[in-house]
């Protein structure tokens, strides 16, 4: 099963995208959903995290200006960036933790113009 993350683009400063990431075919037992990103020349980092219960946690450079979500099927995430910054600007995977491993998202390019 691989991850498909969508919702990427370009926006200027302050603007707002709301990235999507579903399994391409039947997932089960997800422990937790997690973003991460990767700028240009720069180690991938994580972003926000969601757990099976709900429970969230953000880095600290995003924290206040995104939001993981999930639906109830336990099977998709989202992330709603708002006021978006240039080192914003990055390539977003999304991440499945299942009682089997992990998996992850092809990346979508996020591009924050000053």
């Amino acid at each position: 099963v691989q991850l498909q993350a969508s919702g990427g683009g370009e926006v200027q400063t302050g603007g707002s995208l709301r990235l999507s990431c579903a399994p391409s075919g039947r997932i089960s037992a997800v422990k937790r959903m997690a973003w991460y990103r990767q700028g240009p020349g720069e180690q991938r980092e994580l972003v926000a995290t969601i757990i099976s219960n709900g429970i969230t946690n953000y880095a600290d450079s995003v924290r206040g200006r995104f939001t993981i979500s999930k639906d109830r099927s336990n099977k998709s995430t989202y992330l709603q960036m708002n006021n978006l910054k240039p080192e914003d600007t990055a390539v977003y995977y999304c991440n499945f933790q299942t009682a089997w491993g992990e998996t992850w998202g092809q990346g979508t390019l996020v591009t924050v113009s000053s």
